[in-house]
């Protein structure tokens, strides 16, 4: 059985951007262990620092776009974001929605093997990303993103059904959970729903003592 996966997105957050994100990187890379597996989701500015200083940490990048070399103002070229050191990539966060196509297509333009995590907001599109074949599906209700009560809590059953239904339609893909996520109570919560990890981000980035909350995480694992 695979190690849980603890997912930490820094978004944009100051804490987590510049030299601050190789600071939390090495933070999470203090409390990695055989029985977890932790993900640091950086800007795509950070990929290759925080790659370099955080070894034993896994790093992925917060989007893709299905793309080749050329005429793309703006747009992030996957075998780039590789070069600079993504190890897997989130897609279609409920910051930065995208259509089903644009995870189709960039599926397509991925190394065999690359890990990519499709972010659904309700069970029905968990439904719709897991007829794709992500590595990944993490179900994040949007109200709950950033808030003080966990999804695990607010709305078990959204955790649960997801989990049932992906696992229905491909039971290689792995159910992550997210939204409101902070504690190791939450972490261990999700995975008695069924869950095989947590997508986080603000729990983490805006925690006061991360090397606390870090731990915290873990503790139940």
């Amino acid at each position: 059985m695979s190690k849980p996966l603890i997912v930490v997105n820094f978004k944009t957050y100051e804490s987590a951007s510049s030299q601050n994100a190789n600071t939390l990187a090495l933070a999470m890379e203090s409390v990695t262990s055989d029985s977890v597996e932790i993900v640091a989701v950086t800007s795509a500015f950070d990929l290759s620092s925080v790659s370099e200083n955080a070894e034993n940490v896994k790093v992925w990048t917060q989007h893709l776009d299905p793309i080749g070399f050329g005429s793309n103002t703006g747009w992030l070229h996957p075998d780039t974001a590789i070069k600079r050191g993504a190890q897997g990539t989130i897609i279609n966060h409920a910051e930065h929605k995208v259509s089903i196509e644009h995870v189709a297509n960039l599926m397509q333009m991925l190394p065999e093997g690359f890990p990519i995590c499709a972010c659904a907001a309700d069970v029905d599109e968990a439904k719709e990303l897991a007829k794709l074949g992500p590595t990944y599906i993490a179900v994040e209700p949007p109200e709950l993103i950033g808030g003080d009560i966990s999804v695990t809590s607010a709305d078990p059953t959204i955790v649960s059904d997801s989990v049932k239904v992906v696992k229905e339609i491909n039971p290689n893909v792995r159910v992550l959970c997210g939204a409101g996520v902070k504690t190791g109570k939450d972490v261990a919560t999700a995975i008695e729903l069924g869950a095989e990890g947590v997508l986080l981000a603000s729990g983490v980035t805006k925690a006061q003592d991360v090397e606390a909350v870090l731990a915290d995480l873990v503790s139940l694992i």
